[in-house]
């Protein structure tokens, strides 16, 4: 028998899996149906402050073999709408809030709403490829802003916060410590790639309604592993891989690399809602074939 469960800043997942947020995390009967599926923690769809419409369709598209592209546009009902559904969350499993703003000022009124749920860590997302007025597209990817926003973020809570990184960040390591100097106790790296850009050439126009969007998919997990294996490096609190996760094998690298744990999202596409089991169990049968009694074990060991 072998170990899979982990700590996360002080929250005990039974397994390094988590639900990544965007992915079905609309309401608490679908991350009901995620809990049933396996995972270690999930996570709620990320919120904004006033519903949001979000991008026109079409939003999702297959760029490429093992990529995605998507431009949804933070599609929601509004904070206070997520309050009210989110309250009734009565699972054992660890549930994480997400949300986005334009700015610090925001950000910190968000995440003091936020807590009428019982979430056990918060995730503030600065890292969207295709919103205007959030993530990149607002500046938040500059250690100077992941530093306010992080700050005012932590002076509202004290929970376990998140930080979702880009990573199509050059200096990755930077902005990271920035989050960890202003307070934060997790690093999830991170968000799509990109943005992106597909043309449909019978109609010669984009194929997204918004023109370019984040790529997502496995063809973006060797981005995902170095950019936590620089992470790693930069700063002490845990790094969540998100970003191409799949298989048993793709969770053991990133633990390699040096990540806590993993989200899952376009892993639920190829594999189903069960994916989370079944990575589980490809993560065990590779600790029992080659004699390892927990993945702890692992966590960055190509930098020795």
């Amino acid at each position: 028998m072998v170990d899979l469960s982990v700590n996360l800043a002080g929250i005990k997942l039974k397994n390094p899996t988590i639900l990544a947020s965007g992915i079905l995390g609309l309401d608490v009967a679908t991350l009901k149906r995620i809990v049933n599926g396996g995972a270690g923690a999930v996570t709620i769809k990320s919120l904004t402050s006033e519903p949001r419409k979000g991008h026109n369709n079409p939003i999702f598209i297959e760029a490429a073999e093992g990529a995605f592209m998507n431009a949804v546009g933070y599609a929601n009902k509004g904070i206070d709408h997520g309050i009210e559904e989110f309250k009734k969350w009565d699972e054992k499993m660890p549930l994480i809030g997400s949300i986005v703003a334009a700015d610090a000022k925001e950000f910190a009124v968000l995440a003091e709403k936020i807590q009428e749920t019982p979430i056990e860590a918060l995730e503030i997302v600065l890292s969207c490829p295709h919103t205007p007025g959030y993530g990149l597209l607002a500046g938040q990817g500059s250690p100077k802003a992941t530093f306010e926003i992080t700050k005012a973020v932590r002076k509202k809570t004290k929970l376990p916060l998140s930080v979702k990184l880009s990573p199509s960040i050059e200096a990755i390591g930077e902005v990271a410590k920035a989050a960890e100097s202003a307070g934060a106790d997790i690093v999830n790296m991170g968000n799509t790639l990109g943005p992106g850009m597909r043309i449909d050439i019978n109609r010669a126009s984009p194929t997204l309604a918004f023109k370019i969007g984040g790529m997502s998919g496995p063809a973006i997990k060797p981005i995902t592993i170095r950019s936590v294996f620089d992470l790693y490096k930069a700063v002490k609190i845990p790094i969540i891989a998100t970003g191409g996760i799949m298989t048993g094998e793709d969770v053991i690298e990133a633990v390699m690399a040096g990540a806590t744990a993993v989200g899952i999202g376009t892993g639920i596409y190829y594999r189903g809602l069960t994916v989370f089991k079944k990575v589980c169990r490809e993560v065990e049968d590779w600790l029992k074939k080659n004699k390892f009694k927990d993945l702890r074990s692992l966590k960055g060991i190509v930098h020795q």
